[in-house]
């Protein structure tokens, strides 16, 4: 194996065992009827995952959150059942 070969595989090997998971803002809404556990659940995994819950609604049932992608998916994945939301957190503003 030339040593230029062995030097982009290394190189790739690396890259890849120091990926940094992607942070999202995003705002989490879920409908009335759904459980407070499915929230407080999708709020622990994200705290476990080294997030930040950084708002919780009292008007409507969800929140808003710092998380990686990979939890962002996991989380989705829960929330199919109860009809979840998860939009991008974003600033809005008029014309």
């Amino acid at each position: 194996m030339k040593p230029s070969s062995l030097l982009v595989a290394a190189v790739a090997l690396f890259a890849g065992a120091i990926a940094v998971d992607v942070q999202k803002s995003v705002i989490i809404t879920y409908p009335e009827e759904t459980p407070d556990s499915v929230l407080d659940q999708a709020k622990d995994a994200i705290r476990a995952s080294g997030g930040t819950v950084t708002h919780e609604y009292q008007l409507i049932k969800g929140f808003a959150a710092k998380l990686g992608e990979k939890v962002l998916d996991t989380v989705s994945g829960w929330g199919k059942q109860y009809n979840a939301l998860i939009e991008e957190d974003q600033i809005v503003s008029s014309l």
